[in-house]
């Protein structure tokens, strides 16, 4: 029975860095022809970074990404790759190289290109036509392909299975979202019963400005059993021996027996598998819990965001709140506690208590701080716009005025050493407009924009437990997590003067924006009718808002940004 050692090689590489992604993988590759292996899988657009977007339509990045994948090529031996890059002909391709010998022995071209959700692949791709090829690798025939076309049920995988494949593998690019470990596991372990192969799936790792590559990458035989799973958010080289058992329906049969698909066309890639001394010991990597995997992705996307924009250290605006303390968390597990700067704000609302929160949790996660009270600025802007505001009573904007000064405060600080500035606020505040442009959504780097506050409490209770567990004291202080949140904008302010109970706004918020249900939807759900339009009143008059947030983690299957498109100018109320 032929065995073959394979790599699926989950890397982090940075869109647009044509060199530097080639050093990585062929660091990867020399690693995976150490341990012995006879072919090394990497992700989907390995050698450009994923997305590209409109760096494709320059013609010079689309030569120059082919002159990287020939100096890939050229460096090749034993171990064959195979490389997600892009392929010029009279349209582009999304594609993928099988290299080895010091050569190209084939390309493959992606053939179903997602349209949906953050995906944008029809503006720059054309569909790939045509039979596919097999590559005969250390004997055994094996099928490529890319990324959306495994999630098609009669799709390549299938037409390569009927044409005689016996392995199949898959470059991917897929961001990630709660929840979306386990339903890739439940595509891919149909597409491999279906097609009775073995099935490699290679997925990219690393953050890419809003998006989170999980990697979690993974090998299941010809009954769709996992074999082996990569870690998710950390690099790894996830190496399997795979057993290629005899199949007998590759070519299928019409009733009288003649075949319905004929043999694909094979190129010769290597003739033998490597005999290997030892087997390879699969590992199956446990999956994260759903609360450890936000978090992690949370810490890996701004982490990536910093590092691979040429940030090294982030300032944090902690108010004593929940939302701050979180995000100040983050970004010490991200960029470490070293790297992370605290800034306390305080104004004449400030109670004693949210100032030693913040001091406390300062404490706990190691980091400087520092004090700038803005009652000195607020005076002055007081009394700058009094001849203005003169026999006009006293609302919202004086509240903004402070929540402005602090953005005003961190950016100088920003602009002064170097520090990307990390907005804290949570998705529900800036879905129902809860936020001060220019104030509180100022800011590099919006961290938990895609985390609804409900959502937030779970990550810190999960961050303190870990902590305990590793025999640490909590970073999130107790009164932190039980005290009624308030932006502190006014006296005696809580959240619940201006929003409802998060209890009540998360769920309907959930249904809305990330659901698109409407207002009528909403209310036939079983939702109070008065509450309903109050919410969805608020969140569309909040888009234009949303616009001008920084981006941050996408963790959910909608954030605001890419997947949201909705127009400012809007009059339906559904």
């Amino acid at each position: 029975m032929p065995r073959l050692r394979v790599a699926a090689c989950q890397i982090n590489n940075v869109v647009g860095d044509l060199d530097g992604n080639v050093e990585v993988i062929l660091a990867a590759l020399e690693r995976a022809d150490a341990a012995g292996c006879d072919l090394a899988v990497f992700p989907e657009l390995a050698i450009t970074g994923y997305p590209p977007e409109d760096l494709l339509l320059k013609p010079a990045f689309v030569a120059d990404n082919r002159a990287a994948l020939d100096k890939l090529a050229a460096r090749t031996g034993r171990c064959a790759a195979v490389v997600g890059f892009v392929d010029a002909g009279r349209d582009l391709y999304n594609a993928a190289a099988v290299c080895a010998a010091g050569e190209v022995k084939g390309v493959y071209r992606k053939r179903i290109l997602p349209n949906y959700s953050v995906f944008d692949e029809q503006r720059y791709f054309a569909p790939g036509h045509g039979d596919p090829l097999l590559f005969v690798i250390g004997g055994v025939k094996v099928g490529i392909s890319v990324c959306e076309d495994s999630w098609a049920p009669d799709g390549p995988i299938m037409d390569q299975a009927a044409g005689g494949a016996e392995l199949i593998v898959n470059l991917n690019a897929s961001p990630y979202y709660a929840g979306r470990l386990a339903e890739r596991e439940r595509m891919l372990a149909t597409r491999a019963a279906d097609a009775s192969c073995a099935l490699v799936y290679v997925n990219l790792l690393g953050g890419q400005d809003e998006l989170v590559f999980d990697g979690a990458s993974l090998v299941l035989d010809a009954d769709g059993r996992v074999v082996s799973r990569g870690p998710q958010f950390k690099p790894a080289d996830v190496v399997t021996d795979i057993e290629i058992r005899p199949v007998f329906r590759k070519r299928l049969l019409d009733p009288r027996g003649r075949a319905t698909a004929p043999a694909l066309p094979e190129v010769l890639v290597s003739a033998e598998a490597r005999a290997q001394d030892e087997p390879c010991v699969p590992e199956v990597v446990e999956p994260l819990s759903p609360v450890e995997e936000v978090y992690e992705a949370l810490v890996l996307g701004t982490g990536d965001y910093a590092r691979k924009n040429g940030f090294t250290d982030a300032v944090v605006g902690l108010s004593g709140g929940v939302d701050s303390s979180l995000v100040a968390a983050l970004a010490v597990d991200a960029l470490g506690a070293d790297h992370v700067h605290g800034v306390l704000m305080p104004s004449r609302f400030s109670s004693e208590g949210s100032l030693s929160d913040a001091e406390l949790l300062a404490d706990a996660l190691g980091i400087e701080t520092r004090t700038i009270p803005i009652e000195p600025a607020h005076a002055a802007f007081l009394e700058m716009l009094a001849p203005s505001f003169a026999d006009v009573e006293e609302d919202l904007t004086e509240e903004n005025i402070q929540a402005r000064i602090r953005g005003t405060t961190l950016m100088a600080l920003s602009n002064k050493f170097g520090w990307l500035v990390l907005a804290t606020g949570n998705k529900s505040e800036m879905a129902a407009g809860f936020s001060t442009l220019y104030g509180d959504l100022a800011g590099g780097f919006a961290v938990i924009k895609d985390v609804s506050k409900l959502l937030v409490y779970d990550l810190c209770r999960n961050r303190n437990e870990r902590a305990c567990a590793a025999g640490e004291s909590d970073p999130i202080p107790a009164d932190v997590m039980t005290k009624p949140p308030s932006a502190e904008l006014r006296a005696d302010q809580r959240d619940d003067q201006s929003l409802p109970a998060y209890e009540e706004l998360d769920p309907i918020l959930l249904a809305y924006v990330e659901g698109d249900a409407t207002a009528g939807d909403l209310v036939a759900a079983g939702f109070d009718a008065d509450l309903v339009r109050r919410i969805v009143t608020l969140v569309d008059r909040a888009e234009y808002k949303r616009r001008q947030a920084p981006p941050g983690v996408r963790v959910t299957p909608k954030a605001f940004g890419k997947d949201r498109r909705l127009p400012i100018t809007n009059h339906y109320t559904g």
